[in-house]
């Protein structure tokens, strides 16, 4: 069985690429497909990737430093990738790699981080923070045809798999599709040893609006006898700064491993942004420790309320402060045990297992439905 794995584009590792390292694990003969790979060596290394075959969009010019305003042009550039030497795809979609074309006796098995976001309910949210006036007026035919594209391009695999309910019922809202929940990868705790709790509570991610590390901080105005460390880098970060207290400390960009360290010390861990799953967070559990989140999005399947954290309504910063108050008062009730058990059913174990069962249940079923199917020798499952 000759199979290739299709990924959008590769610059930077993220959860999505944990996700494309497990899948190659999965099958380490497939061939990796993506429309640009600019990934550093170091980079590849950490998920196990070795050469991609890349579409046209890899040799023009400014995509490495400014690959978003390529978007016009990335449907017609998966379109183009070659894919008919393979007798089973798998594509890792965040954007449009689910839009390959694949022919009548071949298998595609879709694995959608989520429907595009930019250009479906969060449309306004993007264009009101990244765009003045005259390039959200120029935007909104664009995403209006990409959706027209999306729709059109959800339904050429035969199993869609979301990484998570929350994502299953945008697909489902979206596509009008039918998706099996298979949560993403999660790296576990390698400590044998759990470390003593220090004295601050940690917020991590990259520093971008709709993380709302502004509204963490802010929260701890309200909290001057507490203590806030935030890791993490970027284009708000200069903002944040000025609005912060004398009680938080920005340690910056720092390492997987110091992270780790970090989240393991924290009292808890801090989590204000609405996402598809929200890997980070289960991370933290891993180690340990409980999570204060937003009671939105993948939060809601990853954190058990009172018992490995405790859920706020409102990325408000009075809210996340009551909830900083009402965990200090239960801070008893939280048990490292308890945080690490609900982390340990994300595994990485428990991902490959689960794809490869789907996988080859999707074959099977296909093989039996299709009538004058090419061959039984086309497919081998994993399994035989």
């Amino acid at each position: 069985m000759r199979v290739a794995i299709v990924h959008d584009w590769l610059y930077t590792i993220g959860g999505a690429e944990r996700v494309l390292h497990e899948m190659i694990k999965c099958y380490p003969n497939a061939d990796v497909f993506c429309l640009f790979d600019f990934l550093k060596p170091e980079d590849r290394a950490k998920i196990d990737l070795g050469e991609t075959k890349t579409s046209f969009l890899q040799k023009l010019p400014f995509v490495k430093r400014a690959h978003r305003l390529f978007l016009p042009l990335m449907p017609l550039a998966i379109e183009q990738l070659d894919l008919s030497p393979y007798d089973l795809i798998i594509s890792s979609s965040y954007a449009v790699a689910k839009g390959i074309i694949t022919g009548p006796d071949q298998v595609h098995v879709s694995y959608v981080h989520s429907p595009i976001r930019y250009a479906w309910d969060l449309q306004n949210t993007y264009l009101e923070r990244n765009a003045n006036p005259i390039t959200s007026l120029l935007a909104r035919p664009l995403l209006h045809w990409l959706r027209v594209w999306d729709v059109r391009s959800a339904h050429g695999s035969e199993l869609m798999i979301a990484n998570s309910h929350f994502v299953a019922r945008r697909i489902r809202k979206v596509y009008g599709r039918q998706a099996k929940v298979l949560y993403p990868p999660v790296l576990l705790s390698r400590k044998e040893v759990t470390p003593p709790k220090g004295k601050h509570f940690l917020a991590a991610s990259r520093l971008v609006a709709y993380k709302n590390i502004e509204a963490i901080v802010r929260a701890f105005a309200e909290l001057p006898d507490h203590t806030l460390v935030v890791a993490g880098e970027g284009p708000e970060g200069e903002r944040i700064r000025k609005i912060a207290g004398p009680n938080v400390t920005f340690a910056g960009f720092v390492s997987d491993g110091a992270l780790r360290d970090l989240m393991a010390t924290a009292r808890a861990f801090i989590f204000a942004a609405e996402e598809d799953f929200g890997i980070i967070s289960v991370e933290a559990q891993s180690e340990g420790t409980p999570v204060l989140a937003l009671g939105r999005g993948g939060s809601c399947e990853t954190v058990v309320d009172g018992k490995t954290g405790l859920f706020f309504d409102t990325p408000d910063p009075h809210d996340i402060a009551e909830t900083v108050r009402r965990f200090v008062e239960r801070e008893a009730e939280f048990s490292p045990e308890n945080c690490r058990a609900q982390a340990a059913l994300f595994s990485a174990d428990r991902f490959r297992r689960d794809l490869v069962a789907y996988v080859d249940e999707t074959i099977s079923a296909y093989k039996s439905s299709v009538v004058g199917y090419v061959s039984d020798k086309r497919f081998a499952t994993e399994s035989s």
